[in-house]
């Protein structure tokens, strides 16, 4: 049997559901919206290509344009964008490559400081998760959560993979190791439990749609148009949220917003963002304990 002929054509994660037909969600302090932000702090192998902005050198080993390019975010544009978060109060909920603590331990002293939460985002980004075998991709789970916790101080909660890749089995995983959230289903504006072998698992809201890499990238967006969309994505979900309340997630990767043309517009849309009464700016762990709190069905 073929691996790809032992993947169900349709999924039991969780039922369908029609948001208009939910209880009202309820935030803090009557909060209409849950704004989160991820940066994506990322370690990319030298010997393979990745993420880039060109393809010109793509095919070459070692591809040092594109690699370089990527290694800028370490060094200089996480360090723009913790400046731009801690200004407008927002803290991070960083999805971390477990290797960023063996290369970049400066990082880590940094977001600590900052208060910033950690989650779980596989070994490096040059490495998916789909078609290891079971034991070698639980090994991998435990070993990036295991490495975080030694070097952060606190063991993830929530987990996002590279790329947002999965096996038929990740989920089951993760809740085996003891991840209690995480964000790589991109289909609703609430949370909503999944169903794993053992365990419980809470799907976050994330988004590709406000997410740097989609927006320069593939969609050769501008930093002032990325920063529209984010203002115009909030202010429909502040509408939104009077009814019920909502999550929005700011993806981003410091090797691209943490550029200076880039970096001032986001401050723009933050700034917007936080002047609004009615929102919470806060991390996914937060927004997971209040679900679980006062909406999950028990």
């Amino acid at each position: 049997m073929s691996r790809s002929s032992a993947v169900p054509q349709h999924h039991d994660r969780f039922p369908y559901s029609a948001i208009v037909d939910r209880p009202p969600l309820r935030w803090p302090d009557g909060a209409r919206v849950a704004v989160w932000v991820v940066p994506n702090i990322e370690h990319f192998l030298f010997d393979r290509p990745s993420s880039s902005i060109t393809a010109t050198t793509t095919g070459l080993v070692p591809d040092v344009l594109n690699y370089s390019w990527r290694d800028y975010g370490v060094r200089v544009g996480v360090w723009r964008l913790m400046e731009v978060m801690e200004k407008h109060g927002v803290k991070g909920t960083v999805a971390l490559n477990s290797d960023v603590c063996l290369h970049y331990p400066r990082i880590i002293e940094a977001g600590n400081a900052l208060g910033w939460e950690w989650m779980g985002h596989g070994t490096t980004n040059s490495t998916l998760i789909n078609a290891q075998p079971e034991e070698e991709e639980r090994q991998l789970v435990s070993s990036a959560l295991d490495t975080i916790e030694r070097s952060t101080g606190k063991r993830p909660r929530g987990w996002l993979s590279p790329g947002l890749s999965e096996s038929i089995r990740t989920l089951d995983l993760l809740a085996e190791a003891g991840v209690e959230y995480v964000a790589n289903w991109v289909n609703d504006e609430q949370p909503y439990p999944m169903r794993v072998k053992s365990g419980s698992v809470l799907s976050l809201p994330y988004s590709l749609e406000l997410n740097d890499f989609a927006a320069f990238l593939e969609r050769g967006q501008t930093g002032e148009a990325f920063a529209q969309t984010i203002c115009d994505q909030f202010d429909v979900l502040y509408e939104d949220g009077a009814a019920s309340g909502r999550v929005m997630a700011i993806c981003l990767h410091p090797f691209l917003i943490g550029h200076p043309h880039r970096s001032k517009h986001l401050a723009r849309s933050l700034a917007h963002i936080a002047s609004r009464r009615e929102v919470w700016l806060t991390t996914g762990g937060e927004i997971a304990d209040w679900y679980d709190r006062n909406h999950r069905k028990r």
